[in-house]
């Protein structure tokens, strides 16, 4: 029922994509997305080369289906599009900021499908004439980084009368059947979802961050600019914590201020590394700090989650229930 080019290039089941969310989309919630029919994608992002290849070594020990991985321009370097052509991986997805054609060319040599995520028709056009094979469309509502210039409803019909022949993802809001008819009716061709995989068993996000989510009311996240020495400047949709209340309207003098302070520790590649106030860090398992100075990026959408459930029961649930509303209007009808 919901065949379209992208189920039929990486052979899905279904036309939904986790959101390869660095630090909490790894290996286990990548390959339970694919195991039961989508696409899992890895975060890839802020990653050394070598971190980067453990992580597709582990998803592909995990899965025998095709998988993704999620990079920013920004912190990737030869050397990690070295690691996707060596691994063969199914697709790399560039936010925000692409590779170079060199490095494009090299990937698209392998094999190696390129897309890129965009927030503005404007945006949409640069990656098309980049060399993006599909676009990822991402809406004001939805969790992390975001720089979107409208909403999904909005910016999707936009960039497809902008780009009518280039296959688009939806991301914005996408939690359920419904969500996803509703995409896909304004001509994506599958769906991004990020807010409703972190609150899975498999992300590997701390409980309290998972609980946080479950627990959102409407209202409860806001776009900041505080979140990431890291990553300077950057807009992110986030749950409203201490952290997001006491900076708002003075971003950068809250981050001044808090140089040099630290709110506990994380462990990446095997080591316990502290995490800066004001981190954009997400809080995975291993973290131990305080949840009220941490970055918690969610989308709108948490408001209508209610629960924590295994990956590919919420991706099984979502195609079940867009088949119960299409079938609802073919018997209307």
């Amino acid at each position: 029922m919901f065949e379209t080019r992208i189920t039929k290039q990486f052979g899905l089941a279904a036309p939904i994509l986790n959101a390869g969310m660095a630090f909490v989309a790894g290996p286990e919630l990548a390959a339970a997305v694919s195991n039961a029919g989508g696409l899992g994608t890895l975060g890839g992002a802020l990653l050394p080369p070598e971190g980067l290849r453990a992580l597709i070594e582990a998803t592909r020990n995990a899965t025998d289906r095709r998988f993704g991985v999620d990079l920013i321009g920004d912190f990737s370097s030869d050397a990690h599009v070295d690691v996707l052509v060596e691994q063969r991986v199914a697709l790399a997805v560039f936010f925000w900021t692409g590779p170079t054609p060199a490095q494009i060319a090299r990937m698209k040599s392998a094999g190696i499908a390129f897309w890129m995520q965009v927030g503005s028709v404007e945006e949409a056009r640069a990656a098309a004439t980049l060399g993006a094979e599909a676009l990822i469309v991402q809406g004001s509502e939805s969790g992390g980084h975001n720089r979107a210039e409208a909403t999904l409803a909005n910016l999707l019909p936009a960039v497809r009368a902008a780009l009518p022949d280039m296959p688009l993802v939806a991301a914005g809001g996408i939690i359920d059947g419904p969500s996803m008819v509703a995409a896909l009716t304004r001509g994506a061709e599958a769906v991004w979802c990020g807010t409703r995989f972190l609150a899975s068993r498999e992300a590997d996000a701390h409980d309290g961050y998972k609980a946080r989510v479950v627990a959102a009311k409407s209202g409860a996240t806001a776009v900041t600019t505080v979140f990431g020495p890291e990553w300077p400047g950057q807009p992110v949709r986030a749950l409203v914590n201490e952290a997001v209340r006491r900076s708002a309207g003075r971003e950068k003098a809250a981050l001044a201020e808090s140089a040099g302070d630290v709110i506990g520790t994380m462990r990446l590649g095997g080591q316990s590394v502290p995490v800066p106030r004001y981190s954009a860090l997400l809080p995975a398992r291993s973290f131990d700090a305080d949840l009220e100075w941490s970055c918690l990026t969610a989308g709108e959408s948490a408001a209508n989650i209610r629960s924590v459930e295994p990956a590919g029961a919420i991706l099984r649930a979502m195609v079940l229930e867009a088949e119960r509303v299409l079938g609802a209007f073919d018997r209307a009808a």
